[in-house]
């Protein structure tokens, strides 16, 4: 842990995050904007597995995969998933050096609200466990088992969970520098 502390307290320049955080976010919207769009297109609709934060069950999956048909599960695999094997990395390291960032604000970044840091690494791991299951599973559709998506469904809660646990801490650690800005001057 004192090993990831000290990479990320030698990072935490304002230039570093917001270089980063614009990065990310250009990724994110080329994912929002060009490839789930391009993906979507073949599935009638149906929205992606991983843009469902609550889940999805065995019959979503095989209905989403037969309604991608072959070329769209092509596009799934080939165009949206190797952008979203970068984005979970680039989550991760922003957002941790985000959190970071204002923690040393609030003089708190050597306490224990630095692990509030770890939150966006978990969310980026889910993610990419997330991916990986997605991968297996359109390389082996039609073959697929229950374990299979039950495995790949927890990933995905996971990162649902610790990106919205990532934003709530975010939000609350930008109110509180802001509360003490204001009280300052």
């Amino acid at each position: 842990m004192n090993k990831l502390r000290k990479i990320i307290s030698e990072n935490l320049t304002g230039k570093k995050v917001a270089f980063l955080f614009l990065l990310t976010n250009l990724v994110y919207a080329f994912m929002l904007f060009v490839t789930i769009p391009k993906t979507v297109a073949y599935s009638g609709g149906m929205k992606l597995l991983d843009m469902m934060p609550q889940g999805y069950n065995s019959e979503y999956v095989n209905e989403l995969f037969n309604k991608l048909g072959e070329e769209g599960r092509g596009v799934y695999l080939f165009n949206q998933i190797p952008v979203d094997m970068i984005y979970p990395f680039l989550f991760g390291i922003t957002y941790s050096l985000l959190i970071a960032y204002f923690l040393k604000k609030l003089d708190k970044l050597n306490t224990p609200f630095f692990y509030l840091c770890l939150v966006p690494l978990i969310a980026g791991i889910a993610d990419y466990l997330e991916n990986i299951g997605i991968i297996t599973m359109l390389n082996d559709y039609p073959d697929l088992s229950i374990t299979q998506i039950s495995t790949t469904n927890f990933f995905t809660l996971i990162k649902s969970l610790s990106t919205t646990l990532f934003f709530l801490i975010l939000i609350v650690i930008i109110i509180v520098v802001g509360v003490k800005r204001f009280k300052w001057k």
